[in-house]
This record gives C-alpha cells, structure tokens and sequence, in this order.
C-alpha cells in the first residue's frame, strides 16, 4: 500500500495536479493532460481556489471515481481545528490513496511514523530548512516546499524564489515537491527543475485555473515543458 508516487520521483522529475476540486471530471481531464500524480483534499478550505472540501463521508464518492483513474493520488487530509482521525486514515488506505501531506503544525504527532501511505510533510518558509533533519529523522519520506507567503501567491517566479528552492534542497536528501505558488509559465517548469534539484513540480489552480477544459491545457503545456 503507497509509496507507488514515492517510486516514480527516484527515476525522474514528475507532474503533479493538485486538483482545485474533488471532482472526477477535474482529475480526467489532468490525466489525459499528462499528469503523473493527483492530490486531492479533505476538511480544509484551499487558498489559491477558495475551495472548502468536505469531509471523507461527502467527498468519498468522488475520491472513489477519481481513485479508479488508476494514478497515484496524495491528499491532503485536514488543517487546524480538523485533523484527520486513526480511523479516516484508515479508511484512506483501504481505499488506495498513495500518500498524505500536511504541514507540520497540522500533522498529528502519530502521523510520522503512519503506516500504508508514504508520508509527506510541507514548510511554509525556507527559514524551515534547519528542521528538515529532524522531519526526516521523525519518519517523513517526502517534503512539500511551500515556501511562497500568501501575499506572493499567483505573481511571477522570482530568482529569490529559486534561492529559497536551492536551500531547502541543500538542507535535505528526501524528494521535494513545489507547488506553484507563483504564477509560473510553462517555459519556466524546466528551469526551475534544473536549477534547484527539487524532484515533482505540482500545479495547482493558480496556473490550471478551476475548468476542466483549461485544467487539461495547462497539463500538457507543463507536462511537455518538463520533457525538454
């Protein structure tokens, strides 16, 4: 059980959607976009698509229908006051989601050593980088940099920004995924990769927008960016 999208990222660079909805539609269209991986969402209300997802008993049929598209699918399984439970991330497993990913002040202590789903964990700053030795020595496998604060979320990537990347990179041998915080062009996917060693580059509504016919465009933009 997990560790599938944990396989891939040891071979090459991957593509992430992270979809701006759990809707089914949404994750076809990524994946006849070229995605690699999916992440989805539970009990929390996401920023850059002002989406608030349920919680597992009124997303599960949706999950369901995404899950059968046969990609590795991460999720995000709650924030502040609505942290996962033993018995949801259970039910999580037994229905083959690949992996979860939190940030630090919203995982559960009992999540680090987790098992059934490759464990990921996300910093906000690259101020964070001097923890990442104790993230990896608490059990964490892959980490999420997230390191744009909201007041730069959806503007043009910054050589600060590649800075930031190269030193959470230099602070960890553990995979690393970017999200895109920034409003990234597809030129720039390839770039970013080279310079600061990160492992997956994950699109998200800043750059898909919240349409499945513009979703999948920007799929293959970056999914054809990233192959050079």
């Amino acid at each position: 059980m997990g560790g599938r999208f944990l396989s891939l990222l040891a071979e090459k660079p991957r593509l992430i959607v992270s979809l701006p909805a759990n809707s089914p539609e949404l994750a076809r269209a990524a994946a006849d976009g070229g995605a690699e991986a999916l992440k989805v969402h539970l009990h929390v209300r996401h920023d850059a698509s002002g989406t608030q997802f349920g919680s597992l008993a009124q997303e599960r049929p949706n999950l369901e229908q995404i899950l059968a598209l046969g990609l590795p699918t991460g999720i995000v399984p709650g924030a502040g006051d609505r942290l996962p439970t033993p018995e949801e991330m259970g039910e999580l497993v037994a229905m083959g989601l690949d992996f979860f990913d939190c940030y630090a002040h919203d995982t559960p202590a009992w999540l680090m050593r987790f098992a059934g789903m490759t464990r990921a964990v996300a910093i906000s700053s690259a101020a964070q980088c001097d923890h990442l030795g104790d993230l990896e020595a608490l059990g964490f496998e892959l980490i999420e940099a997230a390191i744009v604060p909201h007041a730069g979320y959806g503007k043009p990537l910054t050589v600060a920004d590649l800075v930031g990347y190269r030193q959470v990179r230099r602070a960890t041998a553990l995979p690393i995924i970017v999200p895109t915080q920034r409003d990234l062009r597809p030129e720039e996917a390839l770039i970013l990769l080279r310079e600061t060693g990160i492992n997956a580059l994950m699109i998200g509504a800043i750059v898909t927008g919240r349409a499945p016919a513009s979703l999948r465009a920007a799929t293959e933009r970056f999914a054809a960016a990233m192959r050079g």
